[in-house]
This record gives structure tokens, sequence and C-alpha cells, in this order.
């Protein structure tokens, strides 16, 4: 995942570390959703699958929160209108690994 790109040496590949750390836990989340819930957000807000993250049981509150957090950085990572801070980095790296666990997880339940 992300953590191939560690460490960062530019602004830019800091933000590329995060993209795709917030693109791992979007398909994590979709992920769990479909194997716990039988669907998915679909809409352009992902903020929209908080909701849906919520419903699954157990932990789908805290995965719900880790995914609120890699969206608030979503278009500083993707479009490079600020550069991703470290501790922003490493914030997003750990809350992608715990979505793709708790997605793992469900799976193997579901």
């Amino acid at each position: 995942m992300a953590e191939l790109l560690e460490p960062v040496d530019t602004p830019a590949e800091g933000n590329v570390a995060g993209s795709l750390a917030v693109l791992a836990g979007i398909a994590a989340a979709d992920a769990a959703c479909c194997a716990a819930l039988g669907r998915r957000s679909r809409g352009q807000d992902h903020k929209a699958a908080l909701d849906l993250v919520r419903q699954i049981e157990p932990a789908g509150r805290e995965a719900a929160k880790k995914l609120d957090q890699l969206l608030d950085i979503k278009d500083a990572a993707q479009y490079g209108v600020i550069s991703l801070s470290g501790s922003s980095l490493k914030t997003a790296l750990r809350s992608a690994s715990y979505l793709v666990e708790f997605a793992t997880g469900v799976v193997r339940r579901g």
C-alpha cells in the first residue's frame, strides 16, 4: 500500500502516499459494506458512506471515524492544493491500515 512510498522526500511524494491511503480506505469501506450490508454508497459524496460503515458491527463506528479522517484530507492529497504534513500522512496511513484490516475481518466473517 502507500507505506511503500515511505520515507517521503518531497511534498509531492507525501501527497501521492496520502492519496493512495485515501483510495485504499474508500475501497476497504466499500468492501466491508458490500460484505456486511449487501450494498455500498454510490454517490459522488464519499461522506455518504459514513452512515453505512457505522451500521457494521462490530467496530463500524470506529471505522467510520477513520474513513472520515481520510476523506478530510482527500482534496489536499489528490489535487495537491496543500502539501500534507508529516503528521497528516502518518494519520492517513494508520487510518487506511485500520480500514483494510477492518474490511478483511468483515469479509472473512461474511
